[in-house]
């Protein structure tokens, strides 16, 4: 019985929402949703603190990033260059 230890690295992108943090931009991710009961579509965005430690990228820009570990309580995320 063989154990794999290795984690998925999930990938995101989206547009930056919020730069004013040191090393850390707010992204917003949008995706479409459909209601079980009614199979209505509808957009649904969430929004992640992701790791930027050269402060390159601006309110409005599209970034993609992945998935890293904790960096802080709510940063588990870092930027793709």
């Amino acid at each position: 019985m063989k154990e794999n230890n290795q984690k998925k690295i999930k990938k995101f992108s989206g547009i930056v929402v919020s730069d004013k943090m040191n090393d850390t931009i707010v992204v917003s991710v949008e995706r479409a949703k459909k209601h079980s009961k009614y199979l209505k579509i509808y957009k649904v965005h969430r929004r992640y603190k992701v790791h930027d430690p050269k402060n390159q990228f601006k309110v409005g820009q599209e970034v993609e990033f992945v998935s890293c570990r904790p960096l802080s309580k709510d940063k588990k995320w870092r930027v793709l260059y």
